[in-house]
């Protein structure tokens, strides 16, 4: 069962409203065919089909077919993958007008009644209506493509010579149709370009956050390092004028050198290590926001026991952890919520670490990364263990446990 619904279940939602959109715009051209080619076909009455009527026929079915190529390509073009499709928009307008020409000469000739026509002519015109609105990027463009092809409809009417009452009822039920059908093929167009909006932007955001915290780190590094830096170049700068003089407090002025540039290696290396040794509790409140804010439902749960005393290095590898998990649930899959769950055992004083969300993909969709190995690796220094796979539900979990953790340090904080 999994296998006939992986194939929707793993796409992402913006995968999702594009399939669908392009599948309900697929079934218009059976509809079209259907539900006006073949009452053209049979638009000839007891006489049964003629000519005439096979002629109206194909061009529902060369219509239908043009509407189905026009939006495939005008949906292309939305989400940047094609150009305007330009020629199809022509192609439809001039197989729409045909149409009309057909239709209204056959009424003209008595061979079919204008009722008749009036209901093949409105549905022709309001499926190409709908196609040339998606085909647009400004409302206000859209909103002239029913009043123009009723306005456009009604002369033609004029011209053939029929009733004012016929000219009127034809360019009212084209306007009322074409309107209709332009509304919903306008609001799925805008749709589908909006939640492909939100899906880069998602993307932005995670791309952001990781630009964000080097930032952060080369912000720091540049505190530190910034002011000792200068008054080496200092210091040195005036050893070299007392040197030069042959002023014996030179050799003050480099052992104060030394002494700056080691307190300098010792300042880069507490730097280095504050970002290396991740701070769970700060990790896990920075999990909860940056999920929250990507529009995730997060739970951080810290069962009773588990927010008490932890080592540094368990800590630290904890909280890489959930750096990292957070960081693939922004970055792969299609995850409306997650939970991270932290618990004690009260009898071993294992440690278990539960990052668990929904809308990732059963198999994994390219080769695998360095970032679960690398944390297998640090969970390895504390002797802990890592798995991640997916679980029941179509989610994705990852589990960390570090064994026996007893000693006091450290304070966890929900």
């Amino acid at each position: 069962m999994s296998k006939l619904t992986g194939w929707w279940k793993h796409r992402g939602s913006a995968a999702k409203v594009e399939l669908y959109t392009r599948w309900s715009f697929h079934s218009f051209v059976l509809l079209e065919i259907l539900g006006f080619g073949l009452p053209a076909l049979a638009s000839s009455g007891d006489r049964g089909p003629t000519g005439a009527s096979g002629g109206l026929f194909l061009l529902v079915c060369a219509h239908a077919v043009l509407i189905g190529f026009l939006t495939s390509r005008a949906l292309d073009w939305i989400t940047g993958g094609r150009e305007r499709p330009v020629r199809l928009v022509v192609a439809v307008v001039v197989t729409t007008v045909a149409f009309w020409l057909v239709a209204l000469s056959l009424v003209r000739a008595g061979r079919i009644e204008s009722p008749t026509a009036l209901v093949l002519v409105s549905g022709v015109s309001c499926f190409g209506s709908g196609s040339v609105v998606l085909s647009l990027r400004k409302v206000r463009h859209m909103r002239y493509v029913p009043p123009a092809t009723a306005v456009s409809l009604g002369a033609a009417v004029f011209a053939f010579g029929l009733p004012a009452s016929e000219v009127l009822g034809y360019a009212v039920g084209v306007l009322l149709s074409s309107g209709f059908m332009g509304i919903a093929y306008g609001f799925s167009g805008w749709l589908l370009n909006t939640v492909h909006e939100l899906d880069r932007a998602r993307e932005l955001q995670a791309r952001l956050a990781v630009a964000e915290e080097r930032l952060r780190f080369g912000r720091d590094l540049h505190d530190v390092m910034g002011r000792n830096l200068a008054v080496i170049a200092l210091k040195s700068e005036l050893a070299v004028q007392l040197a030069r003089r042959g002023r014996p407090e030179a050799v003050d002025q480099m052992i104060e050198v030394q002494r700056i540039a080691r307190e300098s290696q010792r300042e880069v290396r507490d730097v280095v290590r504050g970002y290396r040794e991740a701070d769970l509790a700060v990790e896990l409140e920075g999990a909860r926001g940056v999920l929250a804010a990507a529009g995730m439902e997060c739970r951080v749960e810290v069962a009773a026991g588990a927010g008490g005393p932890l080592p540094s290095e368990v800590q630290s590898a904890l909280g890489w952890v959930v750096r990292e998990a957070t960081t693939n649930v922004l970055r792969h899959g299609d995850a409306r919520s997650c939970l991270i769950r932290l618990s004690l055992d009260g009898v071993s004083g294992a440690v278990t670490l539960l990052v668990e969300n929904d809308g990732a993909p059963e198999a994994p969709t390219g080769p695998p990364g360095s970032g679960l190995a690398g944390l297998r690796e640090r969970l390895a220094a504390v002797e802990g263990t890592l798995l991640a796979g997916p679980a029941e539900g179509g989610r994705f979990r990852l589990r960390a446990e570090v064994p026996g953790q007893r000693t006091r340090q450290v304070e966890v904080g929900a």
